[in-house]
């Protein structure tokens, strides 16, 4: 399991339609990969997740990937957050 904290830039700055490409990124990984805030966790290969997730500005979120590509995945989710 690999797990990393971020604090996300403003997604929708640097991307046309974040949720639905936060979601296409993370379904390219075979990892499962969870977003977790503020006592709320979901599936980032989720759309109906993400959408209600709303990840914004300013918010902390941990990043927790487990399976056979998690570095990759946490480290992907990780710069698409930050806008990297």
């Amino acid at each position: 399991m690999s797990r990393k904290n971020v604090i996300v830039s403003n997604v929708s700055d640097g991307h046309a339609n974040p949720i639905a490409e936060l979601v296409q990124l993370a379904c390219r990984f075979d990892s499962e990969i969870i977003l977790e805030s503020d006592n709320r966790r979901i599936n980032a290969k989720s759309i109906m997740g993400i959408m209600a997730f709303n990840p914004s500005e300013g918010m902390s979120i941990n990043i927790v990937t487990e399976g056979s590509d998690e570095e990759e995945a946490v480290l992907a989710i990780e710069k698409f957050l930050v806008c990297e």
